[in-house]
């Protein structure tokens, strides 16, 4: 992932809820993504996660109190408000949040946050009665209109050994929500379909032919769009990966080349643009047997045809204002036959990758890619994650198509 959380200067606010143990890990987070992070902790936060942990983990001095009561040194929340870039309230109590939505200043998080120039992040935790009460939605929709940036809980077991709504939401996503706020929205508006993975063409009901495609390439695909504000439509074939973490991406999922051209083209003429990077079978058997084949001592002789063309076909009912982008795989002679398929097919450019490249193509999470232009254009990278080189495609379908 591209980290936009780099450089970024964040306080934490760590409230007294069982949920505050979460509070190491997202710490942690964000100090791997190049953050720089402050603790603000409430002084009944500290029955529940202590202040060693949180400044070893932040590598820097947690605040509590207004003043260091051994030395008297004031603890600025007015210098602590105009530092940060962003404050994460993680876990927010109900006690803190109607504080913050009535301006009871009587701690120095409350008084950091009442100061604060910067975004505000919200991510509640308490018992499903306690969420569901009308004082608690009041005052979180009070902090909602104040511009404040709401992380809903999850449903799941709680402490009192409940079951419901209130469960602070993983670190791993209250982070990445963090992250996608400082993302450009660049794709905001925009429709993309995509496709991913193999396909599948049967043999008969146990056997098919296929390749070894994983799907990730275009999962990191949906995800760096989804994530920009487009609303992404992903067509997949068999892959064993759960959909991104985002409500914009609508997913199909299917298992031949003919189930995923039908969807294809139902949906091209209502999108802006499409990334295919599915690696559809090029043949499928002219003939599928009903029953499962059995072995016997002769040959058994497979007639395959090609099938259908995904790419040719919506390349000819490609609109001016559309954009097509592709991919080639291939073993040799790699960029004179990715340019041949990029002219026949109509794309705006292709990306090629090579399976003479360690460590990338299927099943690999890096890429090592090459970007063609029908203009001639060539741009080279090395080898990078796949999120990253999805950021690669998706900066050069903004720059040249938008």
């Amino acid at each position: 992932m591209v980290i936009m959380l780099s450089g970024k200067k964040i306080i934490l606010g760590v409230t007294g809820g069982i949920a505050a143990y979460k509070s190491a890990q997202i710490v942690r987070l964000l100090v791997q993504k190049g953050a720089e992070v402050r603790v603000v902790m409430t002084p009944l936060a500290k029955e529940f996660i202590t202040p060693l942990t949180m400044a070893t983990l932040s590598k820097n001095p947690i605040l509590v109190d207004f003043f260091d009561p051994t030395n008297g040194k004031w603890n600025s929340h007015v210098d602590m408000g105009l530092w940060a870039d962003a404050l994460l309230i993680a876990p927010a109590t109900a006690n803190t949040i109607a504080k913050m939505a009535t301006g009871v200043a009587d701690n120095l998080l409350i008084t950091t946050y009442l100061s604060a120039k910067c975004p505000v992040f919200i991510a509640p935790a308490m018992d499903l009665d306690m969420f569901a009460h009308p004082s608690t939605k009041q005052n979180l929709n009070t902090l909602r209109s104040y511009g404040n940036h709401i992380i809903e809980p999850t449903v799941g077991e709680l402490a009192s050994g409940l079951e419901g709504k209130g469960r602070m939401e993983e670190p791993e996503n209250i982070v990445r929500y963090m992250h996608d706020f400082f993302v450009p929205k660049d794709m905001q508006g925009k429709k993309v379909l995509i496709t991913a993975g193999p396909t599948y063409e049967m043999i008969d009901p146990v056997r098919f032919i296929g390749n070894f495609s994983s799907g990730k390439m275009g999962f990191a695909l949906a995800e760096n769009c989804a994530r920009r504000g487009a609303e992404v439509t992903l067509v997949c074939g068999p892959v064993s990966l759960s959909t991104p973490y985002y409500r914009n991406i609508e997913r199909i999922n299917v298992e031949s080349a003919q189930e995923m051209h039908k969807f294809v083209v139902s949906r091209f003429e209502s999108v802006d643009g499409a990334i295919l990077c599915a690696a559809v079978a090029d043949f499928t058997p002219v003939a599928t047997a009903a029953t499962k084949m059995k072995r016997g001592s002769e040959n058994i002789f497979l007639e395959l045809k090609p099938s259908v063309d995904i790419a040719a076909e919506i390349g000819k009912i490609k609109k001016p204002e559309q954009f097509i982008v592709g991919f080639a795989l291939e073993t040799n002679n790699e960029e004179e036959n990715a340019i041949k398929k990029m002219d026949r097919k109509n794309f705006d450019f292709i990306v090629l990758n090579s399976l003479r490249d360690p460590d990338s193509g299927f099943g690999f999470d890096t890429n090592k890619v090459t970007i063609l232009h029908r203009s001639g254009l060539k741009k080279e990278f090395e080898l990078k994650s796949k999120l990253d080189v999805a950021d690669d495609i998706v900066k050069e379908i903004n720059t040249l198509i938008f």
